[in-house]
Protein backbone atom coordinates (compact mmCIF):
# COMPACT_ATOMS: atom_id res chain seq x y z
CA UNK A 1 0.00 0.00 0.00
CA UNK A 2 1.16 3.17 -0.74
CA UNK A 3 0.58 6.82 0.77
CA UNK A 4 -1.45 7.70 -1.79
CA UNK A 5 -3.70 4.58 -2.24
CA UNK A 6 -4.12 5.13 1.78
CA UNK A 7 -5.95 8.32 1.31
CA UNK A 8 -7.95 7.17 -1.71
CA UNK A 9 -8.98 4.51 0.65
CA UNK A 10 -10.09 6.38 3.10
CA UNK A 11 -11.72 8.69 1.03
CA UNK A 12 -13.74 6.03 -0.56
CA UNK A 13 -14.79 4.94 2.87
CA UNK A 14 -15.52 8.49 4.31
CA UNK A 15 -12.86 7.61 7.05
CA UNK A 16 -10.67 10.08 8.51
CA UNK A 17 -7.27 9.21 9.73
CA UNK A 18 -8.26 8.95 13.16
CA UNK A 19 -11.25 6.08 11.73
CA UNK A 20 -7.83 4.34 9.84
CA UNK A 21 -6.14 4.57 13.33
CA UNK A 22 -8.70 2.89 15.77
CA UNK A 23 -9.48 0.30 13.14
CA UNK A 24 -5.86 -0.80 12.63
CA UNK A 25 -5.27 -0.61 16.40
CA UNK A 26 -2.33 2.15 15.47
CA UNK A 27 -1.46 5.64 16.56
CA UNK A 28 -2.82 8.61 14.59
CA UNK A 29 0.25 9.70 14.03
CA UNK A 30 1.54 6.53 12.59
CA UNK A 31 -1.33 7.17 9.50
CA UNK A 32 -0.53 10.80 9.09
CA UNK A 33 3.28 10.15 9.18
CA UNK A 34 2.70 7.35 6.42
CA UNK A 35 -0.04 9.71 4.12
CA UNK A 36 2.39 12.50 4.52
CA UNK A 37 5.64 9.93 3.23
CA UNK A 38 7.33 11.44 6.52
CA UNK A 39 8.43 7.43 6.76
CA UNK A 40 6.42 3.97 6.21
CA UNK A 41 5.73 2.14 9.27
CA UNK A 42 7.07 -0.94 10.78
CA UNK A 43 5.82 -4.01 8.69
CA UNK A 44 2.98 -5.09 11.44
CA UNK A 45 1.60 -1.41 11.54
CA UNK A 46 1.57 -0.97 7.99
CA UNK A 47 -0.03 -4.68 7.66
CA UNK A 48 -2.54 -3.77 10.13
CA UNK A 49 -3.68 -0.96 8.06
CA UNK A 50 -4.25 -2.60 4.96
CA UNK A 51 -5.86 -5.09 6.29
CA UNK A 52 -8.54 -2.44 8.16
CA UNK A 53 -9.09 -1.28 4.98
CA UNK A 54 -9.69 -4.43 3.08
CA UNK A 55 -11.78 -6.11 5.67
CA UNK A 56 -14.08 -2.59 4.60
CA UNK A 57 -13.80 -3.77 0.48
CA UNK A 58 -10.74 -1.84 -0.50
CA UNK A 59 -8.64 -3.41 -2.80
CA UNK A 60 -5.03 -2.80 -3.37
CA UNK A 61 -4.62 -2.51 -6.91
CA UNK A 62 -0.42 -2.89 -8.04
CA UNK A 63 -0.65 -3.22 -12.09
CA UNK A 64 3.16 -3.63 -12.55
CA UNK A 65 4.05 -0.28 -11.28
CA UNK A 66 0.68 1.42 -11.60
CA UNK A 67 -1.27 1.46 -8.16
CA UNK A 68 -4.77 2.23 -7.40
CA UNK A 69 -7.40 1.07 -5.50
CA UNK A 70 -11.13 -0.86 -6.14
CA UNK A 71 -13.57 -1.53 -4.03
CA UNK A 72 -15.43 -5.13 -3.79
CA UNK A 73 -18.41 -5.48 -1.44
CA UNK A 74 -17.66 -7.26 2.14
CA UNK A 75 -17.76 -10.70 2.75
CA UNK A 76 -20.18 -10.22 5.27
CA UNK A 77 -22.66 -7.77 3.64
CA UNK A 78 -22.97 -10.21 0.71
CA UNK A 79 -23.59 -12.84 3.32
CA UNK A 80 -26.52 -10.65 4.88
CA UNK A 81 -27.65 -9.41 1.54
CA UNK A 82 -28.02 -13.22 -0.18
CA UNK A 83 -30.51 -14.20 2.98
CA UNK A 84 -32.66 -11.03 1.68
CA UNK A 85 -33.44 -12.34 -1.93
Amino acid sequence: MTPEQCRAARGWLDWSQDNLASAAHVSLSTVRDFEKSRHVPIANNLAAMEAALEMQGIVFVDDGGTYGITYAKPEKEQGALDGIN
